[in-house]
């Protein structure tokens, strides 16, 4: 074995590290010591009576031994864990309050955190003075410690000897610390870990943002993309229009003025989101719904590509959350027609009793006979259908290109 190796365990900084960690509990296991040193004193002294004493230490046992089954001093110790003994150790779910074997476990860690800390002071205190006595001894100092006392078969005159002895002392109690760390870093996640339940919060936890971020990415695609496909069809019929028609142009102008603060809101709102902290409420951004489907027709329609509505209904009796989806749909719909197929698209939206039809019907472009046509913009939607337990048809139909949804909702009394 190589001299480094052996030394590395002593001037490693992660030794440092745990050392500290265990000087923590040693520094919270002192009020215990002495509370214990307290009542053996009143124990062995026969002018105080003793059924007072041990009703005094009952009680006196029950207030030491409560914080340790408490969430408090257990969320403690895995931060101290986590930055100390530098084991990953999640944070306890929040409002989720811990089970019998998870407080048993975190007690027995406390118990045993307070216990090695405890042992690990003491030795500092007696075992490290003493080490440096014996080392002073060959240098000619006299700390007054040694003197004529007998260590074993050495005597204060033995200095050679007991400088080695010094030397070893520190060097076992140096490996003692490191192996206690090691333990504490092997034991940390077995008896600071999450419980099942936890474990269950947790996962529960990352499926929701990671639903959440998925709902971001959708409304940004279809808001941002539909943005930029109006602007582009814009763009190009301005510059086409640009000598013959300038009040064209101007109208061009003010439809990609509008697309683009659009899609900044949009763009603004999602961003916000993200940069959030978890946990700090975040006003929304108002969202459309079908009430500014009109609207969106406009714009499309400005854009260059004409759209027949047929309605039939109040699309002001649908629920908030079929209004909104139901938009977002008609949005990407009507952009992937724009970017992908040719001629005018028809639009059909019937609110009945107890489900909203949406059916957008255009002829295919030279791109259209793609099923993968719309990418992300396909799986958005079926994603928004989903979510509603609604159904979707979309594809090719002859020589057009057909996409028919069904979202049902229940109407409220």
């Amino acid at each position: 074995m190589k001299p480094r190796t052996v030394v590395a365990p002593l001037v490693a900084a992660s030794t440092w590290r745990r050392g500290v960690f265990l000087l923590l509990g040693g520094v919270l296991a002192l009020p215990y010591a002495l509370l214990a040193v307290a009542f053996a004193q009143m124990l062995t002294r026969s002018d105080v009576p003793r059924p007072l004493v041990l009703a005094l230490l009952g009680v006196a046992a029950t207030i030491a031994a409560v914080p340790v089954f408490l969430d408090g001093p257990r969320a403690l110790e895995i931060a101290a864990a986590r930055a100390l003994l530098g084991v990953d150790l999640p944070d306890p779910a929040p409002g989720h309050a811990a089970d019998r074997e998870t407080r048993l476990r975190s007690a027995l860690w406390i118990a045993l955190h307070l216990v090695s800390g405890g042992l690990v002071v003491a030795a500092l205190f007696s075992a490290v003075p003493m080490a440096l006595a014996f080392i002073g001894q060959q240098f000619g100092l006299d700390t007054g410690m040694t003197g004529g006392d007998r260590f074993g078969p050495l005597d204060g005159r033995d200095t050679g000897w007991l400088t080695l002895a010094g030397i070893v002392v520190l060097v076992a109690l140096g490996y003692a610390v490191a192996g206690l760390g090691a333990l504490a870093v092997s034991m940390a996640p077995v008896l600071l870990g999450p419980a099942q339940a936890e474990r269950i919060a947790a996962l529960e936890a990352r499926t929701t943002r990671l639903a959440e971020r998925n709902r971001l990415a959708r409304e940004l695609h279809d808001s941002v993309g539909h943005a930029l496909t109006v602007a582009t069809l814009q763009a190009g019929a301005a510059r086409e229009l640009l000598d013959r028609d300038p009040e064209f142009v101007r109208r061009a102008l003010g439809a990609i003025e509008e697309a683009g603060r659009t899609a900044m809101d949009d763009l603004d709102h999602v961003l916000g989101l993200l940069r959030e902290p978890d946990g700090r409420p975040v006003t929304p951004a108002p969202q459309r719904t079908l009430a500014d489907l009109d609207r969106l027709v406009a714009d499309t329609r400005a854009a260059g590509l004409p759209v027949d509505t047929r309605r039939t209904g109040d699309p002001a009796d649908l629920p908030a959350a079929v209004s909104r989806e139901g938009y977002r749909i008609v949005q990407e719909g009507l952009t992937n027609a724009a970017r992908y197929g040719r001629g005018p698209v028809t639009l059909r939206l019937d609110v009945d009793a107890d489900a909203l039809e949406l059916e957008l019907d255009n002829a295919l472009g030279r791109r259209h006979g793609d099923p993968g046509r719309g990418g992300r913009g396909l799986d958005g939607m079926r994603e928004r259908v989903l979510l509603l337990g609604g159904r979707l048809s979309v594809g090719p139909d002859g020589d057009r290109w057909r996409i028919r949804v069904r979202l049902p909702f229940e109407r409220t009394p």
